[in-house]
């Protein structure tokens, strides 16, 4: 059996994600950050970077698949998809602030 690489790996889940609907949503009613909109609020130092809150949640960030910042219930966070170590993926939501 052939080893694909790590980041073959991790394309191939996070694609699989989009089939399957699982890439990071936000509710109708939730506000979510454009990428530039995402870089500026880091640039100025409002919310942490995405490596960051992955850091502090104890998370290795060579596991995110694909990240967005959305305002929910007046808080801004970070909806993140990542691959788990069962191969399974994930999208977990933490605090950008």
């Amino acid at each position: 059996m052939t080893k694909l690489p790590r980041k073959s790996f991790a394309l191939a889940a996070f694609l699989g994600m989009l089939i399957l609907g699982l890439a990071p949503t936000a509710n109708a009613q939730d506000v979510c950050y454009t990428s530039l909109e995402t870089q500026n609020a880091i640039d100025a130092g409002l919310i942490k970077s995405q490596y960051q809150v992955l850091e502090e949640a104890g998370i290795d960030s060579l596991e995110m698949l694909n990240y967005q910042v959305c305002e929910e219930g007046g808080e801004l966070v970070y909806i993140i998809g990542i691959l788990r170590a069962d191969g399974q993926a994930e999208n977990l939501i933490l605090s950008a602030q």
